[in-house]
């Protein structure tokens, strides 16, 4: 499906909408919060004071005064949700909890009982202002990424730097950023070096150091110098853009327990008004002395008691408050469910190379012939001739601190599998893997049969002068990962690489993964998901980085991108974005997940356990309208405080 690019002017989180949606109120105004509080104020007020007056019996507060005063304290409460349930019925959504506040507190003063009849739909009004608290508190860490939204970008043009939209600025544009400005595209650094905040991009607030050709991305801020940028990107096409765009969305798909209770109060609630009809008017075959005003009187508690408030409200704003927390931690979870499914998982799967390896070469260890020269001068040999050749290990070699400027090669020719062939300060060197020393009768050393990495080996004048050995390593958190995902109760961990099957074997058994296997092209490591995933009890999630894990990550039950800033492809594809390239987050991502369907799950046995117990006494004649409002409001409230419990969570 092809998805609509981003407008970064028009974004407003999907919550408030649906928030707006299911419950009639707009909390994302710009009044004051005063403002807001004024009508819950004056009608407790009034409440108290007709309370008060009752109990005192003061002989002014007669019976129609009674009532000019209750209607009153109601209607500042009351009207804005009786209109929201007349609105809903003319639209043909009939069954909606404004409709059954309305006819329940409408039904209260009907029978004479104004101050349970107020009670009520204040403590509903009370119950919407938490939740509104809840919900933006909830959000806060989603809506301080528009906040690192660039407004600017100081492009060079006409021999000047002058200000403009980030959106009018093309790819291969000149751009100045100030220090504590935000990098305002993705793009390429040209100056020296920088530090860099990124904590908008990988919830790690470390600064980043970033050398002159690195890439630089949009949200970063400047901490250091003024520097300048070459654009790589568009700006709807920036990373800041795209992280904003799965945020957005996340909040869009909803769980399966989500779906299934909004579906459930469709049909739910017309059941209860027809109960409560039935509560109202079947005793009159049944009961001796029946009294229609106590009968209507229970079916009002019941009605008001049965209102899923509770539900609807705490529920979807657990999973939102699971968002939050996770893109608080640098996790984006592209959707509620994911949240879900990442508790069902039993088995983790993971490439190596760039997900638990840093996926840059490095020299482990430099051995040398004893007697024919010194590591200094044997590296001088190899750095010369390495530095004829693009490859990614020659870059590896060309890090090693020694000067070698004395060192020239000259007729460098590519051996194509085996090495290079040059002169270096008028001596033959040959710089390859074994294969080539072979070929030129060069002894090797026997122990080199027994190096899994990638090795280097160096022959001067026909003499073996050494090797260096090549790795890749692994990251600083990976082996603490692994331990991480074990105790959060993964039953198998798996690597699956297209490196060779030695040097995966080596790196699984250094890390105490179940097993392994290398030599995989990406269909093979699709079919070896695919056959975990034929398990019976088999949920399986796969981590990788790069293209070539895109179909195993699409095809999987939960798909994980290492790192927000890398490959497109996999970003895309992915269920789950880890957006730093720390694995040890997988764990916490499970914990995450696991935490926000606990809370779920405690919302929905809170609401339905209290919520029988209430309603049996109700239809019993052993509960009044004050019970029901704890039972519906005082429970929401229960719950809304609940899932807010996410936002103060830690998880190691």
């Amino acid at each position: 499906m092809k998805k609509k690019k981003l407008n970064l002017r028009d974004i407003k989180p999907n919550s408030e909408k649906e928030h707006g949606k299911d419950h009639g109120h707009d909390h994302s105004g710009n009044a004051s919060k005063i403002k807001v509080y004024i009508p819950a104020i004056v009608s407790f007020a009034m409440l108290i004071i007709g309370i008060a007056l009752d109990y005192f019996k003061i002989t002014f507060f007669k019976e129609w005064v009674r009532i000019v005063w209750y209607g009153i304290a109601y209607l500042p409460v009351g009207l804005p949700v009786v209109k929201e349930g007349w609105e809903s019925i003319k639209s043909g959504d009939v069954f909606t909890e404004f409709f059954l506040m309305s006819i329940a507190t409408i039904g209260a003063f009907v029978i004479g009982q104004y101050p349970e009849g107020v009670a009520v739909m204040l403590f509903y009004a009370v119950g919407e202002l938490f939740q509104s608290a809840a919900v933006k508190r909830a959000k806060g860490s989603i809506k301080a990424l528009l906040d690192v939204r660039p407004n600017e970008a100081l492009v060079y043009r006409n021999n000047d730097y002058v200000s403009v939209n980030p959106e009018t600025v093309a790819i291969g544009e000149k751009v100045q950023v100030r220090v504590g400005e935000k990098i305002p595209l993705d793009g390429i650094l040209l100056s020296e070096k920088g530090s860099f905040n990124t904590a908008a991009l990988t919830g790690e607030s470390k600064p980043d150091t970033i050398a002159k050709g690195e890439k630089v991305f949009a949200g970063s801020i400047n901490l250091d110098g003024v520097i300048e940028i070459e654009t790589t990107k568009e700006f709807k096409d920036s990373s800041i853009a795209r992280i904003l765009d799965m945020v957005q969305n996340a909040t869009a798909r909803k769980s399966k327990t989500e779906l299934f209770i909004r579906k459930f109060a469709r049909v739910y609630t017309p059941i209860v008004v027809f109960l409560a009809i039935a509560v109202t008017f079947l005793p009159y075959f049944f009961v001796e002395d029946y009294v229609f005003r106590d009968w209507l009187y229970r079916a009002l508690i019941f009605l008001v008691i049965s209102c899923p408030c509770a539900l609807v409200i705490s529920i979807p704003l657990g999973y939102f408050g699971g968002l939050g927390a996770a893109s608080k931690n640098g996790i984006l979870f592209k959707g509620a469910s994911f949240l879900d499914e990442m508790t069902k998982v039993n088995t983790v799967v993971m490439d190596k190379t760039g997900t638990v390896t840093k996926g840059v070469f490095k020299i482990k260890n430099v051995v040398v012939n004893d007697g024919l020269l010194s590591e200094a001068e044997m590296m001088k040999y190899l750095m010369a001739m390495e530095e004829q050749s693009t490859h990614p290990i020659a870059k590896a070699i060309m890090e090693y601190k020694v000067d070698g400027d004395d060192f020239q090669a000259s007729e460098v020719t590519e051996i194509a599998g085996k090495g290079l062939k040059g002169t270096v300060n008028g001596k033959t060197v040959w710089v390859g893997n074994k294969p080539l020393m072979t070929l030129n009768n060069i002894e090797v050393p026997p122990e080199t049969d027994n190096i899994v990495e990638s090795i280097v080996m160096v022959s001067i004048e026909g003499k073996f002068a050494g090797y260096v050995i090549i790795a890749d390593e692994l990251k600083e958190d990976a082996n603490e990962a692994i331990k991480q995902i074990r105790e959060s109760g993964i039953s198998k961990i798996i690597m699956l690489s297209g490196d060779k099957d030695t040097i995966t074997q080596k790196i699984a058994k250094e890390m105490g993964l179940d097993w392994a296997k290398g030599g995989l092209l990406p269909e093979d490591k699709l079919n070896e998901v695919e056959k975990l995933m034929s398990d019976n009890d088999g949920r399986v999630a796969f981590i990788g980085d790069g293209i070539n894990d895109a179909p195993v990550l699409a095809a999987s039950d939960v798909g994980i991108a290492m790192g927000g800033l890398g490959s497109d492809v996999a970003i895309e594809t992915a269920d789950i974005i880890i957006q730093t390239d720390q694995p040890s987050k997988i764990a916490k991502a499970i914990k995450i997940g696991r935490s926000t369907r606990g809370i779920v799950y405690q919302n929905i046995v809170l609401a339905f356990g209290v919520k029988a117990v209430v309603l049996v006494l109700g239809a019993g004649g052993l509960a009044t309208m004050w019970e029901a409002v704890f039972a519906d409001v005082g429970v929401a409230l229960l719950a809304i405080l609940n899932a807010v419990r996410l936002q103060n969570m830690k998880w190691k």
